[in-house]
């Protein structure tokens, strides 16, 4: 069992660990019998409030420190740092969602080697920077899934743009995808990824960087016994088009009634899952239907009857940008999830984000810290319209200045931005319990939240 022999007298309420006890006497509902009396070896070894939680709200506890080039040294506590700025020999860089400064003065700049761990996701991208003796950083940036629906929308905006002319000048279809191209939701996870790399290597030394990727045979998953010429021919080979394929695959049957189809009855195509939604047109996420079916599916809302079928986008995402990395970043090291899998057992971690990217950065018994969550956020609204030719214009004419996600300061208080509306005129606000609605010129203090915040 273990022995508090040692009492820890006029011990800080602040302290970033958290003052908990095995005592019985200490853990009791009533009033404490002890007052502000914490007993060693009782403290956890991670920092509970090394990155805390709250958009705009939060106490720093960490500095990252820049030298007078910019180029980063190793972290201190907010505390020094603090004091650094007060004599004059540091200045705040920024304070969202890291607390970083700035040295005035010329100093050593001895570092210690860090390694960066990156657990690539297709929703969520896991980071761990690392030394030999503890984690310094962590966290999980969540990833926006808007960019299709986005090209959708600027799809139909161009349209009915375009629509409004009397004339438009002929266009040539001489137009060609340049080397490397990838598709636009493809390309923004992955600068995401390029991003949050490089933002780190702002703010820490980071000597080498480890990536998990992933290489996917889609084949393989569906058919574990594929082979040979049976990668060319694919499930379609010796039909003559989809519907003929998805005639054999349901044996002439519909999927919802479980009826033969007749002369009547014309076979209609059904997206199990819709277009809007992400769905493909592969023979897996197509349904053969009677017409009569198809239209009581989607008056009745029956669309849960169906199987959804597994998508690819994930593991097609993991072996598309497996070599991308090679490309901006050389000398980074590329590992594979089952070395995670079996690194992470040993060390009997929970299955994180966090962890995995912990495993990856070569980290084994170094003390761990508190992880971060970020969000993705979109900077900009919808290309903006101008009136032409007399019509006026179907969406608004001006970008607003203060966008969602960012801090205002209303009365002495900060608040976190929801939206605008009257025209920018007035602002919805929260403080992470109630919502606030202001007027424009109220506003004292703004902070803009660029590309990604403090969930």
């Amino acid at each position: 069992m273990q022995q508090f022999k040692v009492e820890l007298k006029n011990t800080p309420t602040d302290a970033p660990q958290v003052c908990s006890s095995v005592n019985s006497v200490l853990n009791r509902d009533q009033s404490l019998s002890v007052q502000d009396k914490v007993l060693a070896l009782n403290n956890l070894d991670v920092d509970l409030l090394q990155h805390k939680g709250g958009q705009g709200l939060r106490v720093p506890v960490i500095a990252y420190v820049l030298n007078q080039r910019g180029k980063p040294l190793m972290p201190c506590s907010a505390r020094k740092a603090r004091i650094l700025v007060k004599k004059g020999d540091a200045y705040v860089v920024k304070t969202n969602p890291f607390f970083v400064i700035r040295l005035k003065r010329a100093t050593g700049e001895q570092v210690q080697s860090c390694s960066l761990g990156i657990d690539s996701g297709y929703k969520n991208v896991g980071f761990s920077a690392v030394n030999n003796q503890k984690e310094i950083v962590c966290g999980t940036l969540e990833l926006d899934q808007k960019t299709s629906g986005r090209l959708i929308k600027r799809r139909m905006y161009r349209r009915g743009r375009r629509n409004r002319l009397w004339y438009r000048q002929s266009r040539f279809n001489n137009r060609k995808k340049r080397k490397g191209w990838l598709p636009p939701s493809v390309q923004r996870r992955f600068n995401t990824h390029i991003f949050l790399i490089n933002k780190i290597r702002d703010l820490l030394p980071i000597s080498e960087i480890i990536v998990e990727a992933g290489n996917f045979d889609i084949q393989k998953i569906e058919n574990p016994d594929i082979s040979g010429i049976q990668y060319q021919q694919g499930s379609m080979f010796e039909y003559q088009n989809m519907r003929s394929f998805l005639m054999a695959r349901e044996n002439g049957k519909c999927q919802l009634c479980s009826k033969n189809f007749s002369k009547g009855n014309e076979s209609h195509i059904h997206h199990i899952i819709s277009r809007c939604d992400g769905g493909t047109d592969k023979s897996k996420n197509l349904a053969l239907l009677h017409e009569k079916c198809h239209n009581k599916l989607h008056k009745q809302k029956l669309l849960n009857l169906l199987k959804k079928n597994k998508q690819y986008k994930d593991t097609t995402f993991m072996s598309i940008i497996r070599w991308k990395f090679r490309e901006i970043y050389p000398d980074c090291i590329m590992i594979y999830g089952n070395e995670t899998f079996v690194k992470r057992n040993i060390l009997r971690l929970e299955k994180t984000h966090c962890n995995d990217a912990f495993i990856i950065a070569n980290g084994t018994n170094q003390s761990k810290t508190v992880p971060v969550l970020f969000k993705q956020k979109h900077r900009n609204n919808r290309v903006l319209q101008v009136n032409r030719k007399g019509f006026r214009p179907s969406i608004r004419k001006q970008r607003y200045s203060i966008q969602p996600y960012d801090l205002i300061t209303v009365n002495g208080k900060r608040y976190v931005v929801k939206g605008c509306h009257s025209y920018g005129r007035s602002i919805v606000c929260t403080d992470s319990i109630n919502k606030f609605y202001f007027n424009i010129k109220k506003v004292k203090k703004v902070f803009h939240i660029k590309s990604i915040y403090l969930k």
